[in-house]
């Protein structure tokens, strides 16, 4: 009996349910997974299990109870959103019922005649009828991107910052808190600000495809709707920059980072590609000679933004900043945006795209800016641009000695790439004309060229007694930086640049011309300029085009405007790790140009190459290099862009090798180079002047001559 009832004693015991209660490290490792794939495969359960020691069963329940209580939060808190919303709409009507019951003539005092009650308070119904309508069609557009109707957007900011820390969950250890958080600002663009002016050179300005009528700015409604889309872009991108296989795939033949989209749909469930259209994704990273919070200014400010990606930006502006930072800083900025991207060549039509630019600070030294299209419009703007930005951006790292490491991520959806010339037909398909990797290697040749302003006197080479300071190599160095700008908004076929006409040019070319007046420009010479620029294909290396056209014991077998003669290198001033990046003053023996030299500037990196050069008169040099304005100098520029075909291999180094200096060494293989040819002529030196016909014989016989003389120094076949 004592044995039975020891045993019965015993029998519950064991039947007694056990409660296994998970570590601190365990729950934050299945938080952190969670925020990454709420929804995990058996591949993915087997592996976390064995990574902390839990059974695939328990990995499994503690998945399904989170998504529980995740949607439990967010239906108690859709709840309360429109309950209180319920509760304003009846205190508003309530209010306006009594005003109409008090509501005195002002005459004589008494109540007025004809009011009927019963008629106010129909109107109410058919008022809050028509708001609910509104709600309904705003809430149908803002489903698509962030998977649930604006109906369920809070009004008030307490309860909008609950679903923004929902929505992104904690990040670097610390919740990302809402664009909202900082207040709207109410900096709008008038229409008069966003005019263009077809004669002005390189403009910023925003079209009509997304133009603000004068007067109006974004409602607060639409702004609500921006922030959530942007903290949703945000929490794509992070998942884009982290994520390995199977999101993103090595290519066999080029080592590129490939996007599978399919994945991607699954990853992201508000991604809906637009019919007919193409997606192109890339990625990379590198290190960058520049800290953290200097990259963040430069990507926040257009103007910044427009001049150290010249050659891919043609036009930048800010339209309308909609979040400012918290407390001074960048941190939490919300911006819409306008830009124009180009590939240097007149044969390939500009991408627009009007886009949120969020940034935000995840700790100390490290920044998330994320780029994402916002296509929706209301009564205020007109068409937008047909190219979209999905989630694109970049993380930045600071490192040691000033120096940052940037993880970057181009995704675009693009209507229509029908109007380029089938020469750049291979570059554009496989993506990078337009990749990150062009983006990034634009990115470290640029800041190392910062970088080598505050080096003195190190990365000088006067050869003639031409820049006796640091000063004047600053000046040279704002001044050729200027010089490329321009020559690259000459080149491009930029809806915000000139009036142009394109002409059949030699060689089986089209030449496109273009005609500016300067009149009003200190920096260029007064009167009427006419710009040519095409595109040819050569059968040779991109490495071998551009060390050809920048040598200068050769430049007198291509260069039609310096006779034949020779031409010397008087002062050379290092932009760089890699010696092709270089700003020289070259001085020709023709004795006709005994008062002109002019201005280089070579530069090289893993995506292309570039030579521009202007002539200048030598007081004006030596104006500049004894520390004068070099703003008011005028120039001119002509040169060559340099670019692989797409046609075969491009080399791509490792990210364990991604330094400049690396990554400039081994320029992209390709079976063929595109080489862009621009030239500049001053068409009259009055501003009322007008073009002729022998202006135009003229550059367009000085790009056929050229394009004949090239080919005939590199042995190519002239067909």
């Amino acid at each position: 009996m004592e044995q039975g009832s020891a045993g019965d004693d015993s029998d519950p015991q064991k039947r007694k349910k056990r409660f296994h209660r998970h570590s601190a490290h365990q729950i934050q490792r299945l938080e952190a997974v969670f925020k990454e794939c709420p929804h995990l495969d058996e591949k993915q359960r087997l592996q976390l299990s064995r990574e902390l020691g839990l059974a695939p069963r328990q990995i499994k329940f503690w998945f399904q109870n989170r998504r529980t209580q995740m949607k439990g939060q967010l239906e108690r808190a859709d709840n309360s959103i429109l309950k209180a919303e319920n509760d304003k709409i009846r205190c508003s009507n309530i209010a306006l019922r009594e005003a109409l019951k008090n509501i005195m003539c002002p005459n004589c005092g008494s109540m007025r005649i004809g009011d009927d009650p019963y008629l106010d308070e129909q109107q109410l119904h058919l008022e809050n009828a028509h708001l609910k309508e509104e709600l309904d069609r705003v809430s149908s557009i803002a489903a698509k991107y962030i998977g649930r109707p604006v109906s369920q957007f809070s009004t008030t900011q307490s309860s909008h910052i609950s679903l923004i820390e929902l929505s992104l969950g904690s990040f670097g250890g610390q919740i990302i808190p809402s664009p909202s958080l900082g207040g709207f600002g109410s900096h709008g663009i008038t229409g008069s600000s966003l005019e263009l002016d077809i004669l002005s050179g390189t403009s910023s300005s925003v079209p009509p495809t997304m133009e603000i009528q004068p007067g109006s700015t974004i409602n607060d409604m639409d702004k609500t709707l921006m922030a959530e889309i942007a903290a949703n872009a945000m929490n794509d991108l992070v998942k884009l920059l982290q994520a390995t296989e199977p999101l993103w795939t090595k290519s066999a033949t080029d080592g590129r980072d490939t996007l599978n989209y399919e994945n991607y749909l699954m990853l992201s469930p508000r991604a809906m590609k637009k019919p007919n259209a193409r997606t192109e994704a890339s990625r990379d990273s590198g290190v960058v000679a520049m800290n953290s919070l200097l990259l963040v200014d430069m990507f926040m400010d257009a103007g910044k933004w427009l001049e150290t990606f010249s050659p891919i930006v043609s036009a930048a502006k800010t339209i309308q900043v909609l979040t400012a930072g918290v407390s001074g800083s960048l941190s939490g900025t919300l911006r819409l945006m306008y830009e124009e991207l180009q590939v240097l060549s007149p044969l390939v039509p500009t991408r627009e795209f009007v886009f949120l630019r969020y940034c935000q600070q995840t700790e100390k030294g490290s920044w998330v800016i994320v780029d994402v299209s916002c296509d929706f419009a209301n009564g205020n703007r007109h068409v937008l641009p047909q190219s979209r930005r999905l989630p694109s951006g970049c993380l930045i790292e600071d490192m040691s000695n000033g120096i940052s490491k940037v993880s970057w991520v181009e995704h675009v959806e693009i209507q229509d790439d029908s109007q380029a010339d089938h020469l750049y037909g291979d570059l554009i398909k496989s993506g990078y004309a337009f990749g990150a990797e062009r983006w990034l290697a634009t990115l470290q040749r640029m800041c190392e060229r910062y970088a080598s302003l505050t080096v003195s006197g190190t990365n000088i080479h006067d050869l003639d007694g031409v820049i006796p300071t640091f000063d004047g190599k600053a000046n040279m160095m704002k001044l050729s930086q200027r010089m490329v700008s321009n020559f690259c908004a000459t080149v491009s076929t930029s809806t915000n640049s000139q009036q142009c006409t394109t002409l059949a040019g030699s060689n089986e070319s089209q030449v496109r011309l273009t005609v500016r007046k300067t009149a009003t420009d200190p920096g260029q010479p007064n009167g009427l300029v006419l710009c040519a620029a095409t595109s040819i294909w050569l059968p040779v290396s991109p490495q071998n085009a551009f060390n050809f056209l920048r040598d200068v014991s050769m430049r007198p077998q291509w260069d039609v405007l310096s006779k034949g003669g020779a031409v010397q290198e008087v002062a050379h001033i290092s932009c760089g790790s890699h010696p092709g990046n270089y700003i020289s003053i070259l001085r020709a023996s023709d004795p006709s140009q005994n008062n002109m030299v002019i201005l280089q500037e070579c530069c090289i990196d893993s995506w292309g190459s570039l030579i521009v050069y202007s002539p200048v008169e030598i007081p004006e040099i030596n104006m500049a290099v004894s520390g004068g304005d070099p703003s008011c100098i005028p120039l001119l520029p002509s040169g060559f862009m340099i670019s692989p075909d797409g046609r075969s291999e491009i080399a791509h180094l490792s990210e364990a090798s991604s330094t400049s200096s690396s990554r400039h060494s081994s320029m992209t293989k390709s079976s063929g180079s595109l080489i862009t040819i621009g030239f500049q002529i001053l068409a009259g030196s009055s501003p009322v002047a007008k073009l002729d016909m022998e202006s135009v014989t003229t550059v367009n016989n000085l790009i056929g001559m050229t394009i004949h003389q090239i080919k005939a120094a590199l042995d190519c076949p002239d067909s």
